[in-house]
């Protein structure tokens, strides 16, 4: 076994490894961004090497200065953890060059299984069940309109080089086609460097169900069962788990000898997974179950593999990479209850999933699951990359027990100001259908508007801002009432007080009651009120707010939710827009987001140009009403 290693990552995946590292006696190695110069992977590590500035092009992504910073520390192994450079050749090549051992599969597996068309056809080759659609190398429009017309509606466009979600775009209609394929490429150009695509036939009911395998330098490969990521929006990932709901002991054997038998087929060595498309229609069945590409490299989502195995796949990894044969055969490994996940992300569901970035002020977990984090309160969420904070791992005897309980910790959330979706996750992991086991990759999307609603606080969450105004605001007055004096004297009733707060700068009448639950609340430097209660971060005044001379969309300015890259133009001025209608199109935390006329007008004012980096607040398009 070597003695060193270094993680060309960040966030919580640097920080998983370097656990598992440390608990075998490695020396543990960290590279930063200036962005990341307080980040707690960082801290975490035995030696942390600076490597350039916070855009990740400049920094995460630059092969010459990780290998430089791993020779600089002495490092003898580089983990890539995922995304970034975890599924680039070239890098794993460059790695081993210089005389450093690579913790991942073969450069010839990366890059046999990093384009999804050439996957698909030696997949084909070697006998397992893919898609149908296009994988041609023409990519005219044209052509790639034509096949979609083929293939039939709905259509999936998804980058060649893709993964995580990026490049990838359903189209209902020939008619949205077009608009689509352009989004799609550019996303795909913006995220990897190469903007082509293939086409799949669109599954009405898709369920995403995935297989955890490993292989060594022996030539042997095993599978550690299969995960569930149905749950998803924008074709990301939002609650994974295992094993899968409704598997049967037939589509279990079909989709893991399917799995073992792709890994095998370009010699894989390593942590990978195997991911597939059913159709979840008519329930889960052996013939319904396609290839759709494989990951070469350790998931977001291999916590749940752990929980119900037991087993530590990052030290597979390590064990593997060191030349060591796989711990356990296929017969030894067992699969012991049911893990679910929930990624937390720094986004405001209410509005539009957009990311939230700041300070953690205010930042606590549960400690009743497991947290795999990459922030700590006092550290900053950044633009710059994934705005996932940290995964909520719970694993039960039953399915039902383990929702219930990752459920309860999503309610356990408490972050300030940063916005998160927590109280979103909660109610997934609630929702009758999907306890009923009833899911597909559309189910978000079909249950949207309940999902993400915005919440609102109980007389609880009510009761206990009133008491926390009143302690620390000795001027504040009860709501004026003829009872008020005799808020004391009521009959088999505790002593209540009302107090008028301002919630979001509406006001509310708020009830202390001497019985009501407690709740955590948390006063902010501007004597702001914040309670905590269901994921959600409710924020109280005292007083109105000040008329805000900022404005906002009512006023028809456009503002940036946040720093990012204007990637699409759609007006100009004089131009006429609908309520709904997209406006232009903010990259930011590698998620491209639309912003919309809030109402019916004129395009009055562009204060952007295509291209342009744009800072939070900053005003892009104003419209007039019409």
């Amino acid at each position: 076994m070597f003695k060193s290693v270094l993680v060309a990552n960040r966030g919580e995946i640097a920080r998983r490894v370097f656990a598992t590292a440390r608990r075998m006696g490695l020396e543990t190695v960290a590279v930063y961004s200036e962005a990341d110069a307080g980040a707690a992977h960082v801290a975490d590590a035995d030696q942390a090497v600076l490597i350039g500035p916070a855009a990740a092009r400049e920094s995460y992504l630059v092969p010459e200065k990780i290998i430089a910073a791993a020779k600089a520390t002495g490092a003898e192994a580089i983990h890539p953890g995922y995304g970034f450079l975890s599924e680039n050749a070239d890098f794993a090549d460059a790695v081993m060059a210089a005389g450093l051992i690579w913790i991942g599969p073969p450069s010839s597996a990366i890059r046999a299984m990093g384009l999804k068309d050439a996957a698909k056809a030696l997949m084909q080759k070697a006998g397992v069940p893919v898609t149908p659609g296009y994988l041609g190398e023409d990519q005219a429009e044209a052509t790639l309109a034509k096949e979609a017309a083929r293939i039939g509606f709905p259509v999936l466009i998804k980058a060649v080089a893709g993964g995580g979600g990026k490049g990838m775009r359903k189209v209902d209609r020939a008619a949205d086609f077009s608009a689509a394929l352009a989004s799609c490429k550019r996303e795909a150009a913006a995220a990897f460097g190469d903007d082509r695509v293939l086409l799949e036939t669109y599954v009405t009911r898709p369920r995403h169900i995935e297989v955890q395998v490993f292989g060594d330098t022996q030539g042997n490969v095993v599978h550690l069962y299969e995960r569930d990521c149905s749950l998803q929006r924008r074709h990301q990932k939002v609650i994974e788990e295992a094993p899968a709901p409704g598997m049967d002991a037939a589509t279990r054997a079909a989709i893991t000898d399917a799995a073992v038998k792709a890994a095998k087929a370009v010699n894989y060595v390593g942590a990978g997974t195997i991911e597939f498309i059913a159709d979840a229609s008519a329930g889960l069945r052996p013939d319904r179950v396609w290839f759709m590409e494989m990951n070469t490299r350790l998931q977001v989502e291999h916590p749940v593999t752990e929980m119900v195995t037991g087993l530590d796949l990052v030290e597979w990894q390590l064990r593997v990479a060191a030349g060591e044969p796989l711990p356990l055969t296929q017969g030894q490994i067992g699969l012991a209850g049911h893990a679910v996940e929930a990624r937390l992300y720094a986004e405001s569901p209410t509005t539009g999933f957009l990311p939230s970035t700041g300070v953690l002020e205010h930042f606590a977990l549960p400690l009743t699951v497991r947290a795999d984090t990459g922030v700590e309160e006092g550290g900053e969420v950044t633009a710059f990359y994934d705005p996932m904070i940290a995964k909520l791992i719970a694993h039960a005897e039953t399915r039902e027990a383990a929702l219930a309980e990752l459920a309860e910790a999503c309610d356990a959330v408490e972050v300030w100001p940063v916005k998160t979706n927590a109280g979103f996750l909660a109610r997934c992991l609630e929702a009758p259908d999907f306890i009923a086991g009833d899911l597909d990759t559309g189910f978000i999307a079909r249950n949207l508007e309940s999902l993400a609603a915005p919440p609102e606080p109980s007389p609880a969450a009510l009761s206990a801002a009133a008491e926390a105004a009143m302690a620390v605001d000795e001027t504040l007055s009860p709501d004026p009432s003829p009872w008020r004096d005799l808020a004391g004297f009521r009959l088999n009733a505790a002593p209540e007080h009302t107090v008028r707060l301002f919630l979001a700068g509406n006001p509310v009448i708020a009830t202390v009651r001497e019985m009501a639950a407690p709740r955590s609340v948390l006063l902010t430097d501007d004597d702001q009120i914040v309670v905590f209660e269901s994921g959600e971060a409710f924020v109280f005044a005292s007083h109105p707010p000040a008329a805000d001379d900022a404005g906002g969309a009512s006023d028809g300015a456009i503002r940036s939710p946040m720093p990012g890259k204007v990637t699409g133009l759609s007006v100009k001025p004089g131009d006429a827009v609908a309520k709904g209608q997209a406006l232009l199109t903010l990259e930011a935390m590698k998620m491209e987001h639309a912003l919309t006329a809030p109402f019916d007008g004129v395009v009055e004012t562009v204060s952007v140009t295509l291209g342009a980096q744009v800072s939070e607040g900053a005003v892009l398009v104003k419209l007039t009403a019409a």
